[in-house]
């Protein structure tokens, strides 16, 4: 009689949640194999996670994401590049240029990304800025420019360097801020997403077939771009990215084993884009501030009665009554209006008087300006003459008839 009552129950449960309802909590750091992770909203760029996500550590391959896309944004994909002999020398894994061979560029991004060839990177260094120190200035530029100060760059391939400045180095949440930036480029997504790419050398003399080991593509439904590495002080590094349901992750694993542990960097990949999946969902967080009209001195109140007092009214610029947010459901968004309590007139219409900010955990998700609706007059000699005036004369118009 017990069994069938349980079985019973398991059929009713089955017909009202016929689909299971997974949820994951936040990995315990000791439960990743990397020493430093971080899960991130792409789209927002907030970190949903983070193991030592602010450590610096070299990152190996995983710097061929910026070489590609500095290559994309300054160049040209049907540019021809000429191998050096400092190219041809560059260690496995590599293309195997040979110096005064040209390539087009289009297809040396292909050997980058789908390849990982220590060859195509200087290649296309060298023949976009001149040379490998000179396009490391542009590598660093574009981290900089992306917020990544925590970022510096030597090689463009990601072989473990330094010099007097620091090492060849990153943090998880600088990658994954740079991979975010990436992903927004279609050029770089379909050369990310081939699944191989064959070609010659400009002369047609030599033929190449790459292919793409980014196992990631084929691991989780939605998987979008990624790029792994490998060197013996960066250990198995990742960064890879992943949209569905209208939502679009990015993890960047740095130091996450060491031969022979080459997988370790996929289930780490998996857990943190299933704990973004289930436990984050959009919500729309907009709240109507309560704003209070601005006292201002010297200005003339609207009706132009003098026994009030002058007012700017205010409203908020931007947002449209609508601020959609990736929270967890236990994240609360919280409202502060930060407004200037009084101005001195003249006042113009869309002048900033304060702000709209919303915080979650005690940083700034958004910020809206405050901004006068319409212009304040200063009141003038002038202006009082002229109200006297008119109403002598509306006095007189009146005695007359």
């Amino acid at each position: 009689m017990r069994k069938k009552i349980i079985c019973l129950l398991t059929a009713c449960l089955l017909l009202l949640f016929p689909f299971p309802i997974v949820s994951a909590e936040a990995p315990a750091e000791s439960e990743l194999f990397a020493q430093a992770a971080v899960l991130m909203d792409a789209d927002s760029g907030r970190v949903l996670y983070s193991k030592n996500g602010e450590t610096k550590l070299p990152m190996a391959s995983t710097t061929k994401i910026m070489t590609c896309i500095v290559a994309l944004e300054m160049g040209n994909l049907d540019d021809v590049y000429e191998a050096s002999s400092y190219a041809a020398s560059m260690p496995k894994v590599h293309l195997g240029v040979q110096a005064g061979e040209q390539y087009r560029l289009e297809d040396l991004l292909y050997a980058l990304m789908l390849e990982s060839f220590n060859d195509s990177a200087v290649v296309i260094a060298e023949g976009l800025a001149g040379s490998v120190e000179a396009f490391a200035e542009l590598m660093n530029q574009k981290a900089w420019d992306l917020g990544c100060l925590d970022t510096y760059f030597i090689t463009p391939n990601g072989l473990d360097a330094a010099d007097e400045t620091g090492i060849h180095s990153t943090t998880a949440r600088d990658l994954a801020t740079i991979m975010s930036y990436c992903i927004q480029n279609e050029q770089f997504l379909e050369i990310t997403r081939a699944s191989s790419h064959s070609f010659t050398d400009v002369s047609g003399k030599r033929s190449f077939t790459c292919h793409n080991h980014n196992s990631f593509l084929s691991m989780m439904e939605g998987a979008l771009s990624g790029k792994t590495g490998f060197t013996n002080n960066a250990g198995y590094c990742y960064v890879g990215s992943l949209r569905r349901d209208g939502k679009t992750f990015v993890v960047a694993l740095l130091a996450c084993g060491w031969p022979n542990n080459k997988n370790y960097k996929w289930s780490d990949t998996k857990k943190l884009m299933t704990y973004g999946l289930s436990d984050y969902t959009y919500r729309d967080v907009w709240q109507e501030p309560n704003l209070s009209p601005i006292l201002v001195e010297g200005g003339i109140p609207a009706d132009g009665d003098l026994s009030k007092n002058a007012l700017a009214h205010v409203t908020v610029e931007g947002g449209e009554g609508a601020l959609s947010m990736l929270l967890r459901a236990d994240e609360e968004v919280r409202l502060e209006v930060q407004q200037t309590q009084g101005l001195r007139a003249p006042v113009s219409a869309g002048e900033p008087v304060g702000k709209v900010v919303y915080t979650l955990n005690g940083s700034t998700v958004a910020e809206y300006p405050i901004v006068t609706k319409a212009p304040v007059e200063k009141l003038s000699a002038n202006w009082c003459l002229k109200k006297v005036w008119n109403r002598v004369m509306f006095q007189a118009e009146e005695s007359v008839q």
